[in-house]
């Protein structure tokens, strides 16, 4: 075992795996600790898994759609735990390359707990102390809970990864990417599900009309939406739970899930000790080049809360090596991301939203259509596609574009692309469609549209 490196990473995530290969392969010597699984929240309990069970649910409309294709669909079952194993067995082989891409890349790996000893040296849980010239946070988040009565009663998004057997009825407590998410998929996968959220619409920060289109999918699918609402207790019910709100209504259901965010994993790292400063999050602050107030001390991912997405971490992870070893020192640009949301149908978005450039007070015109995709004319499923570029008059380039539909994620990463290279409308105006798309609409749209809201329509 090394007792002095160059570079030691705390956490086994994507970010610290990355940071951790790259700066082995500039020459550093490299340990990195990782008290659980490595691939961290997004590979065993985030992102991964929840895209696995997004396909699973997926086959439920599949079938339905089906019959109007000519297909004759005899009787259906769903077994979760033909699911869930074979999902475990997926997380299990992707942990294992992880963990063997380490030992490749000729990083020492510890699988135990390790914390700060002081601004250059790591404590493992079994009283080694590890010295390094520097040190990487990268220990991601962990789930939110809420503090109300009962709320012991409630599990959490990591929690609901290893579940035995479906609940018949689930109430979930949150409107971001988690609860809309598994409302979805769990709802398609034969649980009755009630969201409840304490604003009047979901996802905050997303564009209103795929916010508006979004509900309008999941009430479709059967979910109850309960808006500007809040739960007020939890009490156990025999095997079930009732949940009381705010309002005074009451449901009773099998399980309570509570997807109201994640916060830093920051507790017990011996952070406060060294003086690294940390907001009320507990999220480390960091600068631009992700490091903490306390030099030799560097953070990525989800314990800065900046923007808290894998492929943001990967690439804060790659700059910190870059940066310390490689002679060639870069830092993210945070201002253009691009996401999903993978619901059924997904959400992909990325710049700027309509509301948000009218706060700006940029002159905007912006570009609407919803139209009923080919694949449903004939499947008679009742479901829009919503398309939206946000452009700015006088640069006539793209701020932002947001799509709501099938595949909307994919479409999303490639035209990305585009917006990130400050693609004009002129740009996109002169692209050749392809035909038969739903992503033509992207290269097609010519008139400002002064459609109703998807919601109204």
């Amino acid at each position: 075992m090394k007792t002095e490196v160059d570079f030691f990473v705390i956490g086994g995530g994507s970010g610290g795996v990355r940071a951790a290969r790259i700066a082995a392969q500039h020459g550093a010597s490299v340990a990195i600790a990782e008290e659980y699984r490595f691939g961290g929240t997004c590979v065993v309990r985030g992102c991964v898994p929840k895209k696995l069970f997004v396909y699973a649910s997926r086959f439920h409309d599949a079938f339905e759609d089906a019959r109007g294709f000519g297909w004759s669909v005899g009787d259906i079952a769903f077994d979760w735990k033909v699911l869930k194993q074979a999902k475990d067995t997926e997380i299990q082989r992707l942990t294992e390359v992880y963990e063997r891409n380490m030992h490749r890349a000729d990083v020492e790996v510890h699988k135990t707990r390790a914390v700060l000893e002081d601004a250059n040296a790591v404590r493992l849980a079994d009283g080694t102390v590890i010295k390094a010239r520097h040190i990487l946070i990268a220990t991601g988040g962990r789930p939110h809970m809420l503090d109300i009565p009962g709320g012991e009663f409630a599990i959490s998004s990591d929690d609901i990864f290893e579940m035995e057997a479906l609940p018949a009825r689930m109430t979930i407590i949150g409107g971001g990417y988690i609860a809309v998410e598994f409302a979805a998929l769990l709802q398609r996968l034969g649980v009755k599900v009630t969201l409840v959220h304490r604003g009047p619409m979901l996802l905050a920060g997303f564009d209103e009309d795929l916010r508006i289109g979004v509900m309008a999918t999941l009430q479709a699918a059967g979910v109850n939406l309960k808006m500007n609402d809040t739960v007020e207790e939890i009490q156990k019910s025999g095997q079930s739970f009732l949940t009381t709100f705010a309002t005074g209504d009451q449901v009773e259901t099998d399980l309570v899930l509570m997807a109201t965010g994640r916060r830093p994993n920051t507790s017990q790292l011996g952070l406060e000790k060294l003086g690294v400063k940390m907001n009320a999050k507990g999220a480390i602050e960091v600068d631009a080049a992700s490091r903490s107030s306390v030099p030799s001390i560097y953070a990525v991912g989800d314990v800065t809360d900046r923007a808290n997405l894998t492929p943001v971490a990967i690439r804060e992870g790659h700059a910190v090596a870059d940066s310390l070893f490689g002679e060639m020192a870069w830092t993210v640009d945070h201002d253009l991301i691009a996401t999903a949301v993978f619901s059924t149908p997904e959400l992909g978005t990325v710049g700027m939203t309509e509301a948000a450039a009218r706060a700006r007070e940029i002159d905007i015109d912006v570009y609407r259509t919803l139209f009923r995709p080919m694949k449903h004319v004939l499947s008679g499923r009742d479901e829009r596609t919503i398309m939206k570029l946000v452009v700015d008059k006088k640069t006539d380039r793209v701020l932002g574009v947001h799509i709501l539909g099938e595949d909307a994620g994919e479409m999303i990463q490639t035209v990305a692309i585009a917006v990130t290279m400050r693609a004009t409308k002129a740009d996109f105006d002169r692209t050749m469609a392809v035909h038969p798309t739903a992503a033509e609409e992207l290269v097609t749209l010519r008139e400002k549209m002064h459609v109703p809201n998807p919601g109204s329509v």
